[in-house]
């Protein structure tokens, strides 16, 4: 045996290689190739199976939202990249942006208003940890021909998906062609630097976190709202923190409280803001480490048609969490803050207007920083998050039991671990509307979980008592009108 046996198909290989790319014809690119690799990527794509799903229309940035909703759509987009050429001077692309945002803002609310009441309704005796009164539901209206929500829970998801009346459908953004972070009306009114010309937030204040939040320490628990009901920001952070964090932790809270260029958000004519912006900061959204209730669109696909709408999480008990961003898994908080999407998940972006670029140094800090912030108190739990029996109310205490038993929420909300299982699931929401699946989406800890509205990753579950009628259905546990008042008590008690 010689080396020549090996080396002579290698040889013919590199010939014929050679070949194809001085000009051989395509019928032997197919040929050699084979299906694996085909020559005529157009073609290739007419083939895509979308399951039935209408293909993406074109949307370049301004477009305004299909009349339908976005998750009957499916597939692949004409590109993965944007870019910051806006096709035309900044000036047209602004006076363009303003004659079409009040279409734009009444199309929003007109989607809204078909699925819920948006009346505001509080509950006088339930109040978020700051105060602000808590909004009570359920929100969303009940299908017609259904005379109650158990009448309606009972049906099957087949009828639901027929029918096409299942209330809690994804929510699309607003402008979802153009996307990027939205902030509510309670945070542009103190931050107008943060109002767009192309369109406004569509869900009311009522249904938001208060603003500022408090600010809780896993450090200095004996002192509360460490903000004492003041906004956290780049002027005063240091006179605030400064003998209360360690010398990291002050950096990283500097840095999430630093403005930064992103997408839309700067000062190059690639922007929603009428002057030049000097960017947005961590805190823009996550106010002083909770949130504001801001919207973005998921990174994690495209085109922006197949991105999922996405509420601003709470940092409140992230040291209790292992998955981090609702899909794609991050694994740890400075790696989460390495890759922030500032600028959608597109890099291009980032060479193009400049920004946002850390070092692993200053994302540690970043995350020695998050790593401290707590959940608000729960006088009525235990060590191991359960009701102490003399301090719960009779519905707080059956709502427990059905926490655990019949309503299935600890399946993935165990209460010793934070109320939360650590992974992700998908929960098939797509049975009971005929459109795209959402996939896997992480558990989110419960902890403090009255807050947080709006619920669910995009904010379609404005109050609690949505959040009940929503899992009763999904999950098919069949919750009487009381069982579900008795859960929603006990929510609020953690």
């Amino acid at each position: 045996m010689t080396p020549n046996r090996f080396l002579a198909p290698a040889i013919a290989l590199l010939l014929v290689t050679a070949g194809s790319v001085r000009g051989a014809p395509d019928e032997y690119l197919l040929q050699s190739r084979g299906k694996n690799h085909p020559a005529d990527i157009d073609e290739w794509r007419k083939g895509e199976q979308r399951g039935g799903l209408k293909p993406y229309p074109p949307a370049p940035p301004g477009t305004p939202n299909p009349p339908d909703a976005l998750f009957h759509y499916g597939g692949s987009g004409a590109t993965s990249f944007g870019g910051p050429d806006l096709g035309m001077p900044f000036a047209q692309w602004m006076a363009k942006m303003r004659a079409q945002r009040p279409a734009v803002d009444q199309a929003a609310r007109a989607a809204l208003e078909s699925r819920f009441a948006l009346d505001c309704k509080t509950d006088p005796s339930a109040r978020m940890s700051g105060g602000k009164p808590l909004p009570a539901g359920p929100t969303a209206k009940l299908p017609p021909g259904a005379k109650s929500w158990e009448e309606y829970a009972a049906l099957s998801a087949e009828q639901n998906r027929e029918d096409g009346r299942f209330p809690y459908a994804p929510l699309d953004h607003p402008l979802q062609s153009t996307a990027h972070m939205l902030f509510p009306q309670q945070w542009t009114r103190v931050h107008p630097e943060h109002e767009r010309f192309d369109v406004g937030f569509d869900i009311p204040d009522c249904y938001l976190p208060e603003f500022p939040p408090p600010l809780y320490l896993t450090t200095h628990p004996e002192l509360g709202d460490v903000t004492r009901g003041v906004e956290i920001t780049y002027g005063n952070y240091f006179n605030m923190m400064n003998g209360l964090l360690t010398p990291e932790q002050l950096d990283g809270l500097r840095l999430l409280v630093t403005p930064f260029q992103t997408t839309w958000f700067n000062v190059t004519h690639h922007r929603v803001t009428p002057e030049p912006s000097e960017g947005v900061t961590c805190f823009s959204c996550h106010v002083n480490g909770h949130t504001n209730g801001a919207i973005e669109l998921a990174p994690d696909s495209r085109p922006n048609y197949a991105r999922l709408r996405v509420d601003t999480p709470t940092l409140r008990g992230n040291y209790a969490q292992l998955l981090f961003s609702s899909k794609r898994s991050i694994r740890s908080m400075d790696h989460f803050a390495e890759v922030e999407e500032y600028f959608d998940g597109d890099t291009t972006m980032l060479a193009a207007i400049g920004g946002r670029t850390l070092q692993k140094p200053n994302t540690n800090h970043v995350g020695d920083f998050d790593g401290i912030v707590d959940f608000p108190p729960a006088p009525k739990l235990d060590a191991l998050n359960r009701l102490v029996a003399a301090r719960a109310t009779p519905e707080e205490l059956r709502g427990e039991k059905l926490f655990a038993g019949k309503a299935q929420c600890a399946s993935c909300h165990p209460a010793a671990a934070q109320f939360t299982d650590n992974t992700m699931h998908d929960l098939h929401v797509e049975r009971f509307y005929p459109g795209r699946p959402e996939g896997p989406i992480k558990t989110f800890p419960l902890r403090g979980i009255k807050d947080s509205p709006p619920y669910f990753h995009d904010g379609r579950l404005l109050t609690l008592e949505d959040v009940v009628e929503f899992f009763d259905i999904v999950l098919q546990t069949h919750l009487g009108a009381d069982e579900k008042r008795d859960l929603v008590a006990y929510l609020r008690a953690l």
